[in-house]
């Protein structure tokens, strides 16, 4: 969250989530955006195994008969809702705090922000909401609206979905 700007910060959440950040500031200053939502446009199936080895730490799933209903589960899973929260977003990225400091603007990283040059957002579909997780806070931040999502989007996790 420190670093250079343009580079992944993942961290742990709750000891059990893996969190997507891009570093969004001066080197030196706390500055980042987290990923809440994916839509896989390619690779699912892939998602789909990155989720069940994530699922696999957790005590339910290593019980009798866990893992088949863990993988039933995800195969039920549409494609559009494989990466819909930010715990979601790092388990189908197979994503862990090692990617920390990855380069999320070169080309050749395994782990890289791409422009879609045939899909294009209008600004009027773009929704500015309250944040998620962070009442603790207090409202000073908690009601902030730093939650951008595409209104309406069928990946977008969280109340209400940015409708």
């Amino acid at each position: 969250m420190f670093g250079p700007a343009g580079h992944a910060y993942v961290y742990l959440v709750y000891g059990m989530y893996d969190c997507l950040n891009v570093v969004s500031g001066t080197p030196g200053e706390a500055s980042a955006v987290l990923i809440r939502a994916v839509e896989p446009l390619a690779g699912m199936d892939r998602m789909r195994v990155d989720r069940l080895v994530v699922a696999k730490r957790r005590t339910r799933v290593r019980a009798p008969g866990g893992e088949t209903a863990a993988r039933a589960r995800l195969a039920s899973v549409p494609s559009f809702r494989l990466a819909s929260g930010p715990g979601l977003v790092g388990a189908a990225f197979g994503l862990d705090t090692g990617w920390s400091g990855m380069d999320l603007c070169d080309p050749s990283s395994p782990l890289r922000l791409e422009r879609d040059p045939s899909d294009h957002v209008p600004p009027a579909q773009i929704r500015a909401t309250p944040r998620i997780g962070v009442a603790y806070a207090g409202p000073d931040w908690s009601a902030r609206a730093w939650r951008f999502v595409i209104g309406g989007h069928p990946s977008v996790s969280g109340p209400a979905a940015g409708r």
